[in-house]
């Protein structure tokens, strides 16, 4: 369990839902505010942007290996792809003051040291790290000299670099860690999603886990939460009609909404560890079987199948006395309806 500004994140809390900006501003700053707003009215905890520019993030090439082939950016050169899909350093400091001016908790993901001084510079409450950027252990230092939590995705990550890239925030001293299980597949296949992975993440490497959904629905995120998966990240905008690089696999205001509902829902069902009854079943005890003197017997009869039954409602001696009942004496007159009690018994 840790915070984040004034908000726990935990089992014992309900799921943090962060919605993902990315590049679903589509190149503007007035878009990018309107969805904060929209976030944070349908519902989230935070809202989280992505900070590099196309320069911090590969070179200007051609050559095949910078090429995309299939998928939702075939035919872009990565540079391109970033270069239009980036959120300007410029507008952080605008969109951080919006966020903290409506109320919603703002972070990013940085992907380079620029990027981390410029977080830093706006007070970052917390940091991700993206899932292809899990393997990079200068940045991973960098970020941790901030001492602010850490949500770190695990996306094609094997079990030796999640458990690397843990150390090295560990051992710069961040305990406040969270890490996301992650299929870095968009859209994200539903049945290659492997959520049972969170109940690994959690044993084997002690920390707070979430899922970070690239799935056209919230049947998933809302699976996750049944695991113990304690924080969403969903990508988010305004609406998939207006194209964006990342629009496909995003959800809309409503369906944001709907994802914290439903995901409040699965956590709240979940209920304590340890076996206990609902309180809203007591009263429906007394409709379970019981002893019942079902005709007319006079004091000093000799009770037999025939005099008693189980049957409802509950008021009765239980059921497992039935044959301890059978073949006692009653001590009085005692008439058909009456429940069974060891008082009118002959020991």
């Amino acid at each position: 369990m840790f915070k984040i500004e004034e908000r726990f994140i935990g089992r014992e809390f309900e799921p943090y839902v962060i919605a993902e900006l990315s590049a679903n501003h589509n190149g503007s700053f007035a878009r990018a505010k309107e969805s904060i707003l929209a976030a944070k009215r349908a519902g989230a905890h935070a809202v989280k942007l992505q900070t590099y520019t196309a320069d911090t993030m590969t070179i200007d090439c051609d050559r095949p290996e910078f090429m995309m082939k299939g998928g939702l950016w075939n035919g872009y050169n990565l540079y391109d792809l970033y270069r239009e899909a980036h959120t300007p350093f410029e507008w952080h400091k605008g969109l951080f003051e919006y966020a903290n001016e409506i109320g919603i908790t703002i972070f990013s993901s940085p992907f380079d040291e620029t990027a981390v001084d410029l977080l830093q510079s706006l007070n970052a409450p917390a940091y991700k790290i993206a899932s292809f950027e899990l393997t990079d252990h200068p940045l991973i230092e960098c970020i941790a000299q901030a001492k602010k939590p850490l949500l770190m995705s695990t996306g094609m990550a094997s079990e030796i670099e999640i458990g690397e890239a843990v150390e090295v925030a560990r051992s710069c001293g961040v305990e406040q860690i969270l890490l996301f299980h992650c299929i870095s597949c968009y859209p994200a296949p539903t049945d290659q999603c492997n959520l049972k992975n969170i109940l690994y993440l959690k044993r084997e490497f002690n920390v707070e886990v979430g899922l970070s959904d690239h799935t056209l629905n919230n049947t998933a995120a809302i699976a996750a939460v049944a695991l113990g998966a304690v924080a969403i990240e969903k990508h988010f905008t305004l609406s998939r009609a207006e194209k964006g690089p990342d629009s496909a696999f995003s959800l809309e205001p409503d369906e944001l909404n709907s994802l914290i509902e439903h995901t409040e829902e699965a956590w709240l069902a979940l209920g304590q560890s340890g076996f206990g009854r609902a309180g809203v079943e007591n009263s429906n005890k007394a409709f379970r079987r019981s002893l019942y003197f079902v005709r007319d017997v006079k004091a000093g009869t000799q009770l037999t199948d025939k005099d008693v039954r189980r049957i409802r409602p509950g008021f009765g001696l239980e059921p497992k006395h039935y044959a301890a009942v059978i073949g006692k004496k009653v001590k009085c007159d005692v008439s058909r309806g009456e429940p069974v009690q060891w008082d009118v018994l002959d020991d």
